[in-house]
């Protein structure tokens, strides 16, 4: 995904502080339900706004699929969950034609997939061919079944969970698949308080979330991302950051080159802007800085590295790696002036 198309500016949905302050009502809901994953349930906002695709790699128990239905609630919408499993067959998300023999005709019944909130459950545990039916959707936001082409609503966002400590029985995704999503968030255990406050949760009434937005208001705030202005020094930084990954000793990591054996597409760019705007607008900015690529770097470029044997056998992981080249690369300084009118 490459995030929507430039459309009208930002006044289109009112004004940016009304944005700002229904963006932050959605975060404090989930809230409520989710605790201790404060930077993912940001995430999650940037990936819906952004209009891109999300891999939550995490132990079981996380909240990852609670998330994903509080996600609905709060914004509105249709959430399906889909557990992938070996037996798993590509009608089985997009749907199929039934042949009904007392009218001698074939009917169409569509799959999961058309929804707003996909939760594709442990996607690595199905086949390529499933795996490659999820790919069309996520790309084009559409299904092709026999010779008719249909839409999936809009909003539409993938969240897709992976286990880091189960392998067998398990399919990895492809290069290819994998560059598809926009940013791949690991999930990670909550401390001593917020375990406490987890468990002290459980023991009351579920909470009553509110209903903060409509889908076609989030609809409306994704046209708003191409009303955030982006710097053409912020773009250079995250196309530079990108390149690095591809050749490291160009920027002074030549360490780091021998455990790359590809870095980021293009895809990495396009991606960390579009995030890098959506986070901007969350945090109640009309523009893009600098700090807002460098956080989201990781999330963004992590997953699109192909490491080498050396670093698989010296356990070297693409959070070191980018973590070197963010060090080796620091943001440039951006004179900021007056956007009110931007």
């Amino acid at each position: 995904m490459t995030g929507p198309q430039e459309g009208p500016k930002l006044e289109v949905v009112g004004d940016p502080d009304h944005v700002h302050s229904t963006l932050e009502n959605a975060l404090f809901e989930m809230k409520r339900v989710i605790v201790g994953q404060d930077r993912m349930l940001e995430r999650v906002l940037v990936a819906l706004l952004a209009g891109g695709h999300l891999l939550l790699e995490g132990v079981p128990g996380l909240a990852k699929t609670l998330t994903v239905k509080t996600l609905a609630e709060v914004l509105g919408g249709a959430f399906q969950r889909i557990q992938f499993t070996p037996d798993l067959v590509p009608s089985d998300l997009v749907g199929t034609r039934i042949y009904r023999p007392d009218s001698g005709t074939f009917d169409t019944e569509l799959g999961p997939v058309f929804c707003n909130y996909l939760l594709a459950d442990e996607i690595n545990r199905a086949p390529a061919k499933v795996q490659s039916a999820l790919l069309e959707v996520m790309q084009e936001h559409q299904v092709t079944i026999g010779d008719t082409t249909y839409e999936v609503g809009e909003p539409f966002v993938v969240m897709a969970t992976q286990n880091p400590i189960e392998s067998e029985g398990t399919y990895p995704l492809p290069e290819a698949q994998i560059d598809r999503f926009m940013m791949k968030i690991t999930v990670d255990y909550p401390n001593f308080s917020q375990e406490m406050e987890v468990v002290a949760r459980s023991l009351d009434s579920p909470a009553k979330l509110r209903r903060v937005m409509t889908a076609e208001e989030l609809l409306g705030f994704q046209v708003a991302i191409g009303g955030v202005y982006v710097d053409r020094v912020v773009s250079e930084y995250a196309v530079v950051l990108t390149m690095a990954t591809r050749d490291p000793a160009r920027y002074g990591r030549d360490d780091l080159a021998g455990y790359i054996s590809y870095g980021a597409s293009p895809r990495g760019s396009i991606n960390l802007v579009h995030a890098a705007r959506a986070l901007a607008l969350i945090r109640g900015r009309r523009y893009v800085v600098p700090a807002d690529v460098r956080e989201l770097a990781t999330e963004a470029l992590c997953h699109r590295l192909v490491l080498s044997y050396d670093a698989l056998a010296e356990e070297v992981t693409p959070e070191a790696i980018l973590d070197g080249l963010l060090e080796a690369i620091p943001p440039p300084s951006v004179e900021l002036q007056d956007t009110g009118s931007a």
